[in-house]
């Protein structure tokens, strides 16, 4: 008899959930509210973002269909820490913590599952801190644009397609950029022929020397 895999139980425990809708822009989940929900995204993207003192806004996860959130819900109950806000119309699946916690456990082998997905975007956190720390303008944005690629990209003969829609605001909320200075950037790439625009998705020419770009002094 042939298993289900890990993701087939995950989207077969949320299809019998109720589905929300949330538009371009409107926040999923505030800083301050507690966390007794899992969200499974079935179709869009959305994102996580802090916001500072001054109104300044920084991304740290985009999120896809297929993925759910916010783990900090799984594991402990504390009051969510983060803005979650729809970057495209999403349709979202909710359940209770408990019982997503319940098919956890039910399901051992999505352990190994759970696992992959905090440290893959834990890996992505790291990269990008110590870009925030160390890189110039020109390296943040070719690094960011690279960690997309790798996550959301699909690729067409010698060219790789990010298919989530990325504003420049979106780029350099990703880097701790003013939106001008991200703009900049992206067009010295676009310049060189690195980088292009397909509609509003972004378009890889030339990985090779993108990732030379991105690489810290």
């Amino acid at each position: 008899m042939v298993r289900d895999r890990p993701n087939q139980k995950l989207d077969n425990f949320f299809i019998n959930h109720k589905p929300f809708h949330y538009k371009k822009g409107e926040v999923i989940l505030r800083a301050g509210e507690p966390l007794s929900s899992i969200f499974y995204i079935k179709k869009g993207y959305a994102r996580v973002y802090s916001l500072s003192k001054t109104g300044e806004e920084l991304t740290l996860i985009i999120f896809r269909a297929g993925d759910f959130f916010p783990t900090m819900s799984i594991l402990v109950r504390p009051l969510n820490t983060y803005f979650i806000e729809a970057m495209t119309p999403c349709e979202l699946l909710r359940a209770s913590r408990e019982e997503f916690v319940a098919f956890i456990k039910n399901n051992p082998e999505f352990h190994l599952e759970l696992t992959k997905r905090i440290l893959t975007r834990f890996g992505g956190v790291l990269e990008r801190m110590e870009h925030l720390v160390f890189g110039n303008a020109g390296a943040k944005i070719a690094s960011i644009i690279l960690i997309c690629a790798e996550r959301f990209g699909k690729k067409e003969g010698s060219r790789i397609i990010i298919e989530v829609p990325l504003t420049h605001s979106d780029i350099a909320s990703l880097v701790g950029l003013t939106r001008e200075t991200a703009s900049i950037e992206i067009k010295k790439l676009a310049d060189e022929g690195l980088v292009g625009y397909r509609g509003r998705q972004i378009v890889i020419k030339n990985l090779r020397r993108l990732r030379t770009r991105s690489l810290l002094d």
